[in-house]
């Protein structure tokens, strides 16, 4: 456990408690949010072994849970219904993997802890921005309202 005095103004000072889950820092004033300490690196995953990895440009692994940016959907690249949605797939996955890779981010739980193919659900973010905003914003992802759309 790691205890932070940080001093505020007038003498006063506030404590922030935090505890260390391996190399994350676990943000006891939100219990579910995990804040990574360090960067990490995200190659696109290949292979069958995948530890820290990004699948699609909504789906990667850390530290060998498989997770899901809950608040969008991304192009699939692995079943795509046309040209045009495989081309936007891989750009997906290459921004996802350029984004994660730019530094330290934080995961913020979602309206559910997991979805039907049992990968965690979390809002991903950087510096209190989302990062799937940030895609959808690139024009590389749709804001998830509970069914796919068409990239066709």
């Amino acid at each position: 456990m790691l205890l932070v005095a940080i001093g505020v103004g007038g003498g006063a000072s506030l404590v922030l408690q935090e505890t260390r889950l391996g190399d994350f820092l676990l943000d006891q004033s939100a219990p579910t949010t995990i804040s990574a300490l360090t960067a990490r690196h995200f190659p696109i995953c290949s292979g069958s072994t995948r530890v820290t990895c990004v699948v699609d440009g909504d789906t990667f692994w850390l530290d060998g849970v498989k997770y899901r940016i809950a608040d969008i959907n991304t192009p699939e690249v692995g079943n795509p219904q046309c040209a045009a949605e495989a081309a936007k797939g891989r750009q997906a996955t290459q921004r996802l993997a350029q984004l994660l890779n730019a530094g330290p981010i934080s995961l913020a739980p979602a309206d559910r802890d997991q979805d039907q193919y049992g990968r965690k659900l979390r809002i991903v973010e950087r510096d209190g921005r989302s990062i799937g905003r940030q895609l959808v914003a690139e024009g590389l992802a749709h804001e998830w309202r509970g069914r796919r759309e068409s990239w066709c």
